[in-house]
């Protein structure tokens, strides 16, 4: 598995993460700790889980397993999130100092733990000063508390806001950004990208086979059935499910993908995992699985080398939609007009 830098900071991290949102949920206890077991001994070490999943169970089910494993906790990049209430007090959601402190301490005392290595804002927060959070993080980092910090599911605009105003206060500024994206979800293209790449921020992508779309398990015209998060439970989203069923572009991505998985002896999803994890900006990979089979075939990815003209043939089936301005053709004729001197 290949290394690489944590966004613009100096600690090395796989190119595939290990999420853990299914830890005490769709995998029980022993099931997680098998999974944490397979990736780490694959290489991996980037291990990725937030106060809110499964209640905090899953950090808890994380910090048992280090605690019986103290020797391994070095080789371990530790990541979380806070943003979310995990009770009902008025104060028990943000980003202000008074919910982070209360968040931050207590994914420290689930994981047993006395740093967190990469902790992430798990959404924006409108309500809550940006100076207020961000000084917060400083702090933290200058208290030993974390090592880094992140975002998770923030707007270019707002990555830069943040960066601009943390280096012109001498601030901690943050190294990593986590988004949803995938072959069928490109979108970030258009603005976080270019605004991670201006800020040296790496990439985390979560959801890398599109909610298992990716992955070879879902056909045309046919709602899943059986063992698929779907399948088990249509109400996740079925309406959503259909809607890109409707889609011709899911069927062209996926008929593409398909294609070059047969070309080169690989899964669909490690063909899928294998083109994101070469994408501009992208740090490491988040995986998640609900069985260690599963992990061990989207491990497979690590071991892929696309070649530049399936690449292409990928870009090309998945290239993100610019319909609306200010991306698409009528903005390119509105500039247009302008160069010539109208409206």
């Amino acid at each position: 598995m290949q290394l690489r830098n944590l966004g613009n900071s100096g600690t090395i991290v796989s190119e595939f993460a290990l999420g853990t949102m299914t830890f005490g949920a769709e995998a029980d206890e022993a099931t997680s700790h098998a999974i944490l077991e397979r990736y780490l001994d694959a290489g991996g070490n980037l291990v990725d889980t937030a106060d809110v999943y499964s209640s905090g169970a899953s950090e808890s089910i994380i910090g048992r397993w280090l605690s019986r494993h103290p020797g391994r906790r070095d080789g371990i990049v530790v990541a979380t999130k806070g943003r979310f209430p995990m009770g009902a007090g008025p104060n028990d959601l943000g980003l202000s100092r008074t919910h982070l402190r209360t968040a931050l301490d207590a994914s420290l005392r689930r994981l047993g733990v006395d740093h967190i290595d990469l902790y992430q804002l798990h959404a924006w927060d409108a309500l809550t000063p940006l100076e207020e959070t961000l000084r917060f993080l400083d702090d933290a980092v200058r208290a030993g508390k974390i090592s880094y910090y992140g975002f998770s599911n923030y707007l270019g605009w707002q990555l830069t806001k943040a960066v601009q105003l943390a280096r012109a206060n001498g601030w901690a500024a943050p190294v990593t950004l986590q988004p949803q994206y995938s072959l069928i979800v490109r979108g970030i293209e258009h603005e976080i990208v270019p605004a991670a790449l201006d800020a040296g921020v790496g990439l985390l992508p979560w959801s890398p086979l599109a909610g298992g779309w990716l992955s070879g398990k879902y056909h045309r015209d046919e709602p899943p059935t059986g063992a698929t998060r779907l399948g088990e439970n249509p109400t996740r989203g079925m309406e959503a499910w259909e809607a890109r069923n409707a889609d011709p572009r899911t069927w062209e991505i996926i008929d593409a993908v398909d294609a070059v998985a047969r070309e080169s002896g690989a899964s669909p999803s490690q063909v899928s995992l294998a083109w994101l994890s070469g994408r501009p900006a992208v740090t490491s990979v988040i995986l998640g699985a609900r069985t260690v089979e599963q992990l061990g075939d989207n491990l497979g990815a690590a071991d892929l080398s696309l070649s530049d003209d399936q690449r292409s043939r990928l870009d090309r089936a998945s290239t993100p939609r610019a319909d609306i301005y200010p991306y698409g053709e009528q903005a390119i004729q509105q500039r247009h007009r302008k160069r010539e001197g109208g409206r």
